[in-house]
């Protein structure tokens, strides 16, 4: 665990570290900041528990300074080099379901004991900081691999940074931060970190053996929890099973429409919108964003390189629809190529606005789906003030909901509300296979009666002919 007769008075993390996690998402920071967790949370290998009623219990590999000097304060980067004694793996875990009650201070998600595992320490003298590789295994997958060159502020800037407001104590522990690829595990995953040459920290995750008491906060799995356990940005409520989103991929916009209205969902369609590709389906998670009208003070003090726009685009995940609110005005662009080649690299599904779109050319080139109202060369300021990100917005008469599920085919866009649309992409797959018995009746010269709807006499040559006929994806 800990060097032999060291003992910390503090553990501090550090939050946005590695170029890869803040590409993900979709931030870089121009300075580090922190936060505490309490030295209780430090362990070796072991078991960490996994509070029950939590869902989102999240490592995070890391590469753990500890100090070595007595006490260093305001020291310059150089000198606080010099004072970190040893280098260790470490896992900070994090139980994500109690983020809605920590307002920011972490303490409640990932200052239960046990959540910082840290592995054998070797002397700093004796490795190259420079070189260092970390490495983080989930049930014997690498998941994470990053250098220590990778990291955006190095060792040294850290300790200094941080001695200029606290005196760090010999064996105070600095979490570094983690690269990309931190996730969710759950009871009977094994958890390794590596610093490679130095050793491994091992934990194996398991279900707490008594209820949480009920005096404070209990474990609540909130669509913006779900979404940072998961890495990705914005709220995703849901996450749709494989099956559900190959169901969604064959079916049409029109059947979502007909099972959202048995369920008493009506205003889910997005008209009045043309696909640039009607060749290509989408399938997403709204990532919302929210345009204003203009006036001219407000403007100025929006303008620039980190609009709400280019906060949008550099914060899509994989799988986000980039859904824009521009209140049906179609006077400007409110995306164009560039972006909407950004949302593509970032993994997007697609892009809806009941505005305009710039440079419809390079658009259509794209293999994204893109919805909008009409092509307009005019630049978004002319017209438009990007303001919230993953907000609920109006578009195209319709309410999105972030983490809502959109779809859209050559027909248009439909929205899916999150909590419904595993039950809806079932249905609708399943109302299309009767469709498809019916539409070869029909073809065959057989009445409509009986055959659409489909009646209780014909069910049973129905269900015959459905298990005759090759699944969808069979072989795939």
């Amino acid at each position: 665990m800990m060097p032999a007769g060291v003992f910390p008075s503090a553990v501090i993390g550090v939050h946005l570290n590695y170029a890869s996690r803040a590409a993900q998402r979709g931030r870089m920071p121009t300075e580090p900041s922190y936060f505490l967790k309490p030295p209780s949370s430090l362990a070796g290998d072991g078991v960490v528990e996994r509070p029950r009623g939590a869902e989102l219990l999240a490592f995070e590999g890391e590469i753990a300074i500890v100090i070595g000097a007595e006490a260093v304060h305001d020291a310059d980067p150089a000198s606080a080099a010099a004072a970190i004694g040893w280098y260790a793996p470490a896992n900070d875990f994090g139980a994500h379901d109690f983020r809605w009650a920590d307002r920011g201070s972490n303490l409640l998600a990932k200052g239960r004991d046990g959540y910082t595992p840290i592995g054998p320490a070797v002397p700093a003298a004796d490795v190259d900081p420079a070189a260092l590789r970390l490495r983080t295994r989930v049930n014997g997958e690498v998941v994470q691999e990053a250098r220590s060159d990778e990291l955006l502020f190095g060792f040294g800037t850290l300790v200094a940074d941080l001695s200029r407001s606290m005196t760090l104590r010999r064996g105070d522990v600095i979490l570094t931060g983690t690269p990309a690829g931190a996730g969710v595990v759950v009871p009977g995953d094994v958890v390794e970190v590596e610093l490679e040459g130095v050793g491994t920290v091992t934990s194996t995750i398991v279900e707490a053996d008594r209820p949480l008491a009920p005096y404070g906060a209990m474990p609540r799995a909130t669509p913006a929890a779900r979404a940072f356990a998961t890495g990705v940005n914005g709220p995703r409520p849901v996450t749709l099973t494989a099956a559900a989103l190959e169901a969604l991929r064959r079916v049409s916009t029109a059947t979502l429409t007909v099972q959202l209205a048995k369920r008493g969902v009506a205003s889910t369609f997005l008209g009045g919108l043309s696909p640039s590709r009607p060749d290509l389906r989408m399938v997403g998670y709204a990532h919302t964003l929210r345009y204003v009208a203009v006036r001219e003070d407000v403007r100025r003090a929006h303008q620039g390189g980190g609009d709400a726009q280019k906060v949008a685009v550099e914060s899509v995940s994989p799988g986000d629809v980039l859904v824009m609110e521009a209140r049906g005005e179609a006077g400007a662009g409110t995306i164009g190529d560039i972006l909407a080649a950004r949302v593509l690299a970032r993994g997007g599904a697609g892009v809806v606005t009941d505005g305009g779109v710039r440079d419809t050319p390079g658009v259509r080139a794209l293999d994204l789906p893109t919805y909008f109202q009409a092509p307009h060369a005019a630049s978004l300021w002319s017209r438009h003030i990007p303001l919230d990100v993953d907000v609920p917005i109006t578009c195209a008469g319709t309410l999105v909901m972030p983490g809502d599920v959109v779809v859209g085919d050559a027909e248009g866009v439909v929205v899916l509300p999150a909590a419904l649309a595993e039950e809806v992409a079932r249905d609708a797959a399943e109302q299309e296979e009767r469709e498809a018995w019916a539409l070869e009746r029909v073809v065959d010269g057989e009445s409509i009666r009986g055959v659409y709807p489909l009646d209780d006499a014909r069910r049973a040559e129905y269900e015959a002919w459905r298990s005759a006929r090759p699944q969808e994806g069979a072989g795939r």
